[in-house]
């Protein structure tokens, strides 16, 4: 008995353990999981929504706006749940205004952005994207302000911000 006990144990065991392992490292990400070495980890809301942010700037370029907006919205809704978790975190503000900004809703989109600076009033994405709402909402002078506070940080922020206070647009 105790001896046939010991060979269903064993090969119990035997079967449900993989006899080789392919662990090589690898990811892969389907839906909202990462799946790595054959474990899967829930991706935060905010990594989505910045993955959504730049394909839909992607689309951008491409002139596909309508694919574009899509993203968008689902990254304002993904931004929108990371701030319950993360509330008032500059990073999560920062493209709270950014995707608002990016839907036509240019007061929201402030607003996120001062909130914010309020963390944080040297954060470069904050500052050169309020700076680049001012200069789409004709407020040129405040735009100025916000190149100021970026001078001296030796960041495409401050280049990308100066040529869209020279051209006008954003």
């Amino acid at each position: 008995m105790n001896k046939k006990f010991l060979v269903i144990f064993f090969s119990a065991i035997i079967l449900s353990t993989p006899l080789f392992s392919a662990s090589n490292g690898s990811s892969e990400v389907k839906g909202q999981y990462q799946v790595t070495d054959s474990k899967a980890r829930k991706i935060s809301n905010y990594k989505i929504a910045v993955k959504r942010i730049f394909k839909a700037k992607k689309f951008e370029k491409k002139g596909k706006t309508d694919k574009a907006k899509i993203l968008y919205e689902e990254a304002y809704s993904r931004l929108i749940e990371a701030n319950k978790e993360n509330p008032i975190n500059p990073d999560i503000l920062n493209y709270m205004g950014f995707t608002s900004q990016k839907l036509g809703n240019l007061e929201d989109a402030e607003i996120y952005y001062l909130l914010g600076l309020d963390q944080n009033p040297k954060h470069i994405g904050l500052n050169e994207y309020l700076g680049e709402l001012y200069v789409e909402t004709n407020r040129v002078d405040k735009a100025k302000e916000r190149l100021k506070i970026l001078e001296g940080c030796d960041c495409k922020e401050f280049g990308e911000l100066q040529t869209s206070i020279k051209l006008g647009t954003p």
